[in-house]
């Protein structure tokens, strides 16, 4: 046995202990108040990308709508997913998911957006996915090996947030009149 490792009469003893913190053991690294705030912000974030696909789901018009509008769909179903592991994963670290409607906008990393115009929902949704983008990669960097779960958690959102933004850069490329993504 190397000399890092935690004999296993004492794990057995720390685990015996301290029950009721479930998974969160001497082991973790990270400040567990800091790490909730964080997952709730984001799972605020979440949730207004929720109603923002959604909004532009149910609103979209004009000769190009209907492709965009099934992306808008898609992305709605994607981010609530993204929001149900977050919610999963405070709970397992003992906190409670805010799902407080009279705050969730100032929690949120990215605004809600109620354009009328195809192309600008289009740039809002695309811009809010560049948001989430570098708030979750910041995220993964500030957990690094504290919180590994966690971590993880984020980088597989992480990844999804830049498949929409790809994915809404390319309708943008295809929308005549929207002078593309830039």
């Amino acid at each position: 046995m190397t000399d890092f490792l935690t004999d296993v009469k004492t794990l057995r003893e720390r685990a015996r202990k301290e029950i009721d913190k479930g998974p969160v053991t001497d082991a973790y690294g990270a400040d567990l108040q800091r790490v909730l705030q964080v997952l709730n912000e984001a799972l605020a974030t979440e949730l207004v990308c929720v109603l923002r696909y959604k909004r532009h789901y149910y609103t979209a018009t004009g000769l190009y709508s209907e492709p965009v509008a099934a992306e808008f769909l898609e992305h709605a179903g994607e981010e609530q997913e993204h929001a149900d592991k977050l919610a999963t994963r405070i709970v397992q670290l003992g906190g409670e998911p805010d799902f407080d409607p009279d705050t969730l906008s100032t929690r949120s990393h990215t605004p809600y957006d109620a354009s009328a115009d195809l192309i600008e929902m289009v740039k809002e949704d695309l811009i809010a996915e560049r948001v989430a983008v570098a708030s979750y990669t910041e995220i993964c960097q500030w957990l690094g090996d504290k919180d590994p779960t966690t971590r993880r958690v984020f980088e597989d959102l992480l990844a999804q947030e830049e498949e929409h933004a790809d994915d809404l850069r390319g309708l943008l490329e295809r929308i005549p009149g929207s002078g593309g993504a830039g």
